[in-house]
């Protein structure tokens, strides 16, 4: 049996904690005995998981993965009593919360974000979401300046569930360095990121945002024929290691500097490497925005033109009445991406729309359509301008203003045609599943799946690298099962981040069983069969009898006119009326390029099409 190996010497008011590199504790400027290697472990594992119980049988893993000894709970209390010691007395503000103390469900020690490096790492990311590059890159600089190595230090990673933490708080680290790297890209500090990021590509060469903004910042320097290579070998990498092609996103970063064109990358060199003491940011406009995705992934070119769209227009001068690119709609399945593209685009354009840039949901929390009276008076409210309760009176406001709207998930056309503007300065954003073919002028994307690659890298992002690399298959089962949707890998993502005694090979497996697919994409309170459902609930009667006859008829995959016929029970020219409504209700997919109708290929989306045959709900929908 271990002995204590430490004695009181420090208050909990006195200790700082590290796990952001060596495990270190400090006392003042003085580092800590912290004693054997199990008393670390144990400390570590306390500390990975502050002010949450950490039960016993979780300690016990992470100290004897294979064969704990029958005295590993005696042990443990050992450890703990001795790391208690090591802590000191409380302090005399919380006698009745000690620093380490058994509750029912386990240990739990006891930090504040100022003691611990983990805390504050976290808590600086969260507070650059969202924010202007000028702040998140500030904010970004401090997150990533409390980094002293490799999380928990070499020795501690004998420990699986201490690597398996490491390498997550790693991904972190990069996810936070990429966020960083952006944000000085957008403010030209092109040759600082272009520098920092050489070493993080070479220990994660597959991470594709780590390659674009390293491209980014080579090419933003001057040095485009190193960005191309960046490309090139990313390329060769990706086919020889995983049999993939790069991004849709990549290539069209590769087009872009292969043509000179260097706009995303920032010419100037405002920004420094994290640690370095940024330039005071200008005034900012508050952003009614929700948080840009961390680990945003895939519509690169999607991307690309709707920033162009936004930025330059469609032809038109900015602000002369018809301006197509004042209103821009974004169209896809549920759960396609509409919303988190929109989201980025607008975080992008924080110089094009200096006064404001906001979102507003069309519907409610049940997914049922909001009437327009409602959507003004919270426009109003988010503008500060109460006086926005005619259609009219928001319309004069938009032309006065150089604000961005995005107008979310639209269920028809007469949600959002009084809300739109007549010329002028503001610019609409709307995102919806169905076509929404009765609105002109506009402008219209449509986004696609997540192609494979790209899937597999958020997937990977969310339940960890290893454990895609140790069943490549499985993972693109998974991914492929979830029909190229970012909610449904995301959902499958965060599902397995919590199953985590789940293989990728049993939950694939799951996944590919029609009957039960929708029930496996839940985590928490998000649901892929609710986001589906709020789809089904607004189409009339007849078009989902008819999505529900295709989706039973047509088999998997695509199929043509004579088969939607078949499916449907009559003869082509009214099976083309059918196809085509539901094309505009976004149930359908056609064509990217011009051909008959008799030629051409439809799709219907997976997901769409089990929840169509009624696997999504339990009920059949044909009666």
């Amino acid at each position: 049996m271990p002995s204590p190996s430490a004695r009181p010497v420090a208050s909990p008011g006195t200790l700082r904690f590290t796990v952001l590199g060596p495990l270190a504790v400090f006392q003042g400027e003085q580092a800590l005995s912290l004693g054997p290697l199990k008393q670390r472990i144990v400390l570590a594992t306390l500390l990975a998981s502050a002010n949450s119980p950490v039960s016993v049988d979780a300690l016990t893993e992470a100290v004897w993965p294979e064969e704990p000894p029958r005295t590993a709970r005696k042990n443990i209390q050992v450890y703990v009593s001795a790391l208690r010691a090591l802590f000191g007395p409380d302090d005399g503000e919380a006698p009745d919360r000690p620093r380490l103390t058994h509750t029912g469900g386990g240990y739990v020690l006891r930090a504040a974000e100022e003691e611990l490096d983990l805390l504050r790492f976290r808590s600086l990311v969260r507070a650059a979401e969202g924010q202007p590059p000028q702040v998140a890159a500030r904010l970004l600089g401090q997150a990533l300046d409390l980094w002293q190595g490799p999380p928990m230090g070499d020795d501690l990673r004998q420990s699986p569930t201490l690597a398996e933490e490491a390498e997550r708080l790693g991904l972190r680290h990069v996810t936070a360095y990429e966020s960083w790297a952006e944000a000085e890209l957008e403010l030209g500090g092109a040759p600082a990121v272009a520098e920092g990021l050489r070493d993080l590509v070479e220990r994660h060469p597959l991470r594709e945002r780590l390659r674009s903004a390293w491209m980014c910042a080579l090419s933003g320097s001057g040095r485009q024929p190193e960005a191309l290579a960046v490309y090139d070998d990313y390329r060769q990498l990706l086919a020889r290691e995983l049999g993939l092609e790069p991004s849709g996103a990549m290539a069209a970063r590769y087009r872009q500097i292969l043509r000179g064109d260097t706009r995303a990358a920032g010419a100037g060199t405002t920004g420094g490497p994290p640690g370095g003491r940024p330039a005071a940011a200008p005034p900012q406009p508050t952003v009614l925005l929700p948080p840009d995705l961390s680990d945003f992934t895939g519509h690169g070119e999607e991307l690309h033109d709707l920033l162009d769209l936004l930025e330059h227009g469609g032809g038109a001068a900015p602000g002369e009445a018809g301006d197509p690119g004042a209103v821009v709609l974004l169209s896809g399945p549920a759960g396609s991406g509409k919303t988190a593209l929109a989201v980025r685009a607008a975080h992008l354009l924080a110089g094009r729309f200096p006064e404001g840039r906001l979102c507003v949901s069309l519907r409610d929390a049940d997914g049922r359509p909001r009437c327009t009276s409602a959507v003004l008076a919270e426009l109003g409210e988010r503008t500060g301008r109460t006086g926005l309760s005619t259609p009219e009176a928001w319309r004069e406001w938009l032309a006065r203003h150089r604000v961005l709207v995005i107008l979310d998930d639209a269920p028809e056309e007469r949600a959002v045609r009084a809300l739109l503007p007549c010329g002028g300065q503001g610019r609409v954003l709307i995102t919806a599943r169905g076509q929404l073919g009765g609105l002109a002028p506009v402008r219209r994307i449509t986004v696609p799946p997540l192609d494979t690659a790209e899937a597999v890298q958020l997937l990977a992002g969310l339940v960890g690298p290893r454990r895609v690399r140790a069943d490549r298959e499985a993972a693109l089962r998974i991914v492929r099962a979830c029909g190229g949707s970012p909610l449904a890998v995301r959902v499958s993502g965060m599902r397995l981040a919590v199953l985590r005694h789940v293989p990728l090979r049993e939950f694939a497996d799951r996944l590919t069983d029609p009957s039960g697919a929708l029930d496996e994409l839940t985590a928490g309170d998000v649901s892929v069969r609710q986001r589906l459902a709020h789809g089904w609930e607004t189409l009339p009667q007849e078009r989902g009898r008819d999505a529900g006859r295709l989706a039973a008829g047509t088999g998997d995959g695509p199929f043509g006119l004579t088969e939607a016929a078949e499916a449907l029970g009559c003869d082509e020219r009214h099976a083309v009326r059918v196809v085509e409504a539901l094309i505009d209700a976004g149930m359908v997919t056609s064509p990217g390029g011009e051909v008959t109708a008799h030629a051409a290929q439809y799709d219907m989306p997976h997901l769409i099409r089990l929840y169509a045959r009624g696997a999504g709900h339990g009920t059949p929908v044909l009666t």
